[in-house]
């Protein structure tokens, strides 16, 4: 039989049986995919993406900053308005509210903008971004690829939409280091992420495209301009979703971002940090490491507006001349409360990690004289104080604020309230004790000319600040000037050093004449209490609610 028409006989057979063999591999497959599928675990988060940073906020909750390995912090799904979820939806998986935890037409449209040239779209959805990111190495293969999709479906079937969106947002990376939406919220508007606009909800969806990149948006122009095309086109996306109205996409302004990398004034505010992380550790029993990989909120007694308004008052001086270094510490606290308002502790945290105001030793010379007369039976800390002849700005200010309390002592304390997880785990009660009776706080108070005299003698209309020191004349050593009422206690020191004679060390100095020392301390004192009392430096204004740490009233 010719070869040709055998072939044309055989020709049905020999397809039934390629038939036969793809079926055989479908289901070959198939049953792969089903058996690899029953045995996938969904393994639990890396460390890393579980960790949380520790936030520190000032008296009013504006953000002071951060410790920890990383930046972030979990917040529930509650938390994050719904424009802001749609918004990431309508950047990263427009399917996501319906797809399977993978979807083709996602990984199909990704190929076709890459060809295309048009805007980037990830391939993955957010569930297997989440997988990824979560709970999978950074390794790149096929084997680790098919896991991922497998996992992703598996967590699809297993747990709500809600629950796997809130563990993305939480853990996704948005460039500044800030890993989940809240810290995202904070690097790049200083804002949480529950007070996010739509706006800025959509800057933020664009941002994780390539956060790398977009990351300097506010500070590089070619790259603020590259983001603001993208965020158009998210918002584009959420009016055809539905997910906004066009009145308010025609409303929406392209946000302003903080700037980035943050300026040098960012640093003053460590030396807050450092004080309210000891002091926060302390409270709660644990080390400062495990303080700060705890994803606590530490609210702290400070006044942010007032600690910059010292920080420009004081870099006004121009410094010392032929190696001496001028030294200016200013601590502000509540009397009777013990509340640390301001604590100003150095120029340069950078340069200079240790806090003047906490930690160094000032001269006293007379600044101690209205304390001197005080029977013996004064009681600790004040003893202590008149045994030191080099006090710390801090414990000088303590001793101030005993007499504006009418001689109630209070220890001085900067951690207000602690939570973790949305529960108040501490809350600071006031230390408070009597050392000093009626008549000597009276006595001290007359003494100091600093402020109103305990009951009343001298009215509050001669408010004044009293400038003490170590060394005269040309020949100021240091500087001390204080003011007081029953709402603050303000303390500005003046100090030099230069370097000692041995390598690393440093030896006291005269003070620099220009500008005479004692009318800049007393000039910046005046000008931090107007700050604080809303241009009432008399203190004349209501002062209700004076122990609570809230009575000394916001700088405006």
């Amino acid at each position: 039989m010719p070869l040709r028409v055998r072939f044309r006989r055989t020709r049905g057979r020999r397809l039934r049986r390629l038939l036969y063999a793809f079926l055989a591999l479908i289901a070959t497959l198939c049953a792969t995919a089903v058996v690899a599928y029953h045995l996938t675990t969904i393994p639990e988060p890396h460390p890393e993406t579980v960790t949380q940073s520790t936030v520190f906020l000032d008296a009013d909750g504006a953000y002071l900053g951060r410790r920890g390995p990383v930046d972030r912090q979990d917040v529930p799904l509650s938390a994050v308005p719904r424009h802001v979820q749609d918004a990431v939806i309508a950047a990263e998986n427009r399917s996501f509210r319906t797809d399977r935890g993978v979807s083709p037409r996602a990984i199909a449209r990704a190929s076709l903008a890459t060809l295309t040239g048009g805007d980037p779209q990830g391939g993955s959805t957010i569930t297997q971004q989440y997988v990824k990111n979560a709970l999978l190495s950074p390794e790149r293969s096929l084997t680790r690829k098919a896991r991922e999709a497998l996992i992703a479906i598996k967590l699809d079937r297993t747990r709500g939409k809600d629950e796997i969106l809130e563990g993305y947002l939480n853990t996704v990376y948005f460039g500044r280091g800030a890993a989940g939406i809240q810290s995202a919220a904070r690097n790049y508007f200083g804002v949480d992420a529950k007070n996010l606009t739509v706006a800025q909800g959509a800057a933020l969806a664009s941002i994780v495209n390539i956060p790398s990149y977009y990351e300097k948006a506010g500070s590089d122009p070619k790259v603020t301009a590259k983001l603001r095309s993208r965020w158009e086109w998210v918002l584009d996306a959420m009016v055809a979703s539905r997910s906004i109205t066009a009145e308010q996409r025609a409303g929406a302004r392209f946000p302003a971002f903080r700037f980035y990398p943050p300026g040098e004034t960012e640093g003053q505010r460590q030396y807050l940090i450092d004080v309210a992380a000891q002091e926060a550790a302390d409270r709660l029993g644990i080390t400062e490491d495990q303080l700060a990989r705890g994803g606590y909120n530490v609210t702290t007694t400070f006044d942010l507006a007032l600690q910059d308004t010292a920080t420009q008052r004081v870099a006004e001086h121009p410094g010392g001349k032929g190696g001496v270094r001028l030294h200016t510490a200013v601590v502000g606290m509540v009397p009777g409360d013990g509340a640390v308002r301001l604590l100003y502790g150095g120029s340069d945290y950078a340069r200079q990690p240790f806090n003047d105001a906490v930690s160094g030793a000032v001269e006293a010379g007379t600044a101690l004289d209205p304390f001197a007369k005080l029977p013996r039976a004064a009681d600790e800390p004040l003893r202590a104080l008149l045994r030191t002849p080099a006090p710390t700005p801090l414990k000088l200010a303590s001793a101030y604020a005993t007499v504006a309390a009418n001689g109630e002592y209070a220890a001085p304390y900067t951690v207000a309230r602690i939570t973790q997880a949305g529960r108040t785990v501490y809350k600071a009660r006031p230390d408070v004790r009597q050392l000093l009776g009626g008549k000597e706080a009276f006595v001290a108070g007359v003494m100091t000319g600093a402020g109103p005299v305990p009951g009343g003698v001298r009215p509050a209309e001669t408010k004044g600040f009293t400038t003490e020191g170590a060394g005269g004349g040309t020949a100021r050593r240091t500087v001390w000037t204080t003011g007081y009422d029953s709402r603050l206690t303000l303390t500005v020191a003046l100090f030099a050093d230069r370097a000692g004679s041995r390598k690393g060390t440093t030896a006291p100095a005269r003070l620099p004449n220009e500008p005479p020392p004692t009318e800049f301390a007393e000039s910046v004192a005046t000008a931090i209490w107007g700050a604080a009392t809303k241009g009432d430096p008399s203190g004349t204004e209501k002062e209700e609610a004076v122990r609570q740490p809230s009575s000394v009233p916001s700088p405006g």
